[in-house]
C-alpha cells in the first residue's frame, strides 16, 4: 500500500488496513480500541457519509444515537453561526455550507482530535478564513489537536505547528511549521556563483532560466559562511517546489 495523505488518515481511521505496522492513537492502539477511540475524535473527510437527501435537523437525530458525548445544543449553536438553513436538505448547500455542516457535526460531541481531508478545498477565500477561525479556536485550550491533510500550503502557515510532506508515497521531510519558516532559506545566485557553495551546505538546487535557487536549511548560518546579497525567506509553497523539482549534486 502506498503512503499517501488520504490513505493515511483512513489508515489511522481504521476505514483501510496498512500493509504493516500498527497505530496508536491516545495511547492505544486503534484496532483494539476503534469504538472508544472513535469517541473522542471529529473527521471531516472528502467523502459526506450522510445522504444529501438529509437536512441538518435529520443529521443531528442520527448522530445523537452515536456519539455517548452528542451535545445536541452545541451542534445546533454551530449551524445558527454558520447560517445553516436546519430543514433544507444538504444537496440543495453549496460547497461552502456542506463543508460548514460537517465541521459542525465533527466538533458536537466535543472531540479532543479533529482529523481532516482537504477542509478547505474549493471554498472562497471569505468560506477558508472563517473555517480557519474554527480550527483556531478549536485548539486554543492547549488541549485538542488536529491532524490535517492539505495542499493549499498557505492554510498549513496559519494553523500548523508541525508539517510532514509525503511526495510519491515516500515522507520528504517532517518538521516544525516555525523551523520551515524562520530557519529555511533560498539562496538566489547564478551559475558560477553556486560553484562556490559546498554541496554539504545546500539541500536541493532549482536551476531557473537567468539563476539559480538553492535551498539551505540554515540561512543565518549559510550568510555567516558566505557572501551572498541574496537569500529569501521561503513560503511552504517555495519549499515543497525545491524538493520535488530540484536537483542535488552527490
Amino acid at each position: 500500500m502506498e503512503l499517501g495523505k488520504t490513505t493515511t488518515l483512513k489508515s489511522i481511521l481504521n476505514l483501510i488496513t496498512p500493509d504493516k505496522g500498527e497505530i496508536k492513537i491516545f495511547g492505544l492502539d486503534i484496532k483494539q480500541n476503534e469504538k472508544k477511540i472513535k469517541e473522542d475524535i471529529g473527521v471531516v473527510l472528502d467523502d459526506s457519509f450522510f445522504s444529501e437527501y438529509l437536512n441538518p435537523t435529520d443529521i443531528n437525530k442520527i448522530m445523537k444515537n452515536i456519539y455517548k458525548k452528542w451535545d445536541e445544543k452545541l451542534y445546533f449553536k454551530y449551524i445558527e453561526d454558520f447560517k445553516l438553513p436546519k430543514n433544507k436538505m444538504s444537496k440543495e448547500f453549496s460547497s461552502g455550507m456542506k463543508m460548514k455542516l460537517k465541521i459542525a457535526v465533527a466538533l458536537s460531541h466535543n472531540p479532543k482530535l479533529l482529523i481532516l481531508d482537504e477542509p478547505t478545498s474549493g471554498l472562497d477565500p471569505v468560506a477558508r478564513s472563517e473555517i480557519l477561525d474554527i480550527f483556531q479556536e478549536f485548539i486554543q485550550n492547549g488541549e485538542n489537536s488536529i491532524l490535517v491533510s492539505s495542499h493549499i500550503t498557505s492554510d498549513l502557515e496559519h494553523i500548523a505547528d508541525y508539517i510532514t510532506f509525503i511526495n510519491d508515497g515516500e515522507i520528504v521531510l517532517s518538521k516544525t511549521r516555525d523551523e520551515l519558516l524562520d530557519k529555511y532559506g533560498i539562496v538566489k545566485c547564478s551559475k558560477e556563483e553556486f560553484k562556490k557553495i559546498d554541496k554539504k551546505d545546500y539541500l536541493k538546487f532549482k536551476v531557473n532560466r537567468y539563476e539559480y535557487d538553492v535551498l539551505v536549511e540554515d540561512r543565518a548560518e549559510f550568510n555567516r559562511k558566505y557572501d551572498f546579497k541574496i537569500i529569501d525567506k521561503p513560503t511552504l509553497d517555495d519549499i515543497m517546489l525545491i524538493y520535488i523539482k530540484g536537483e542535488k549534486i552527490r
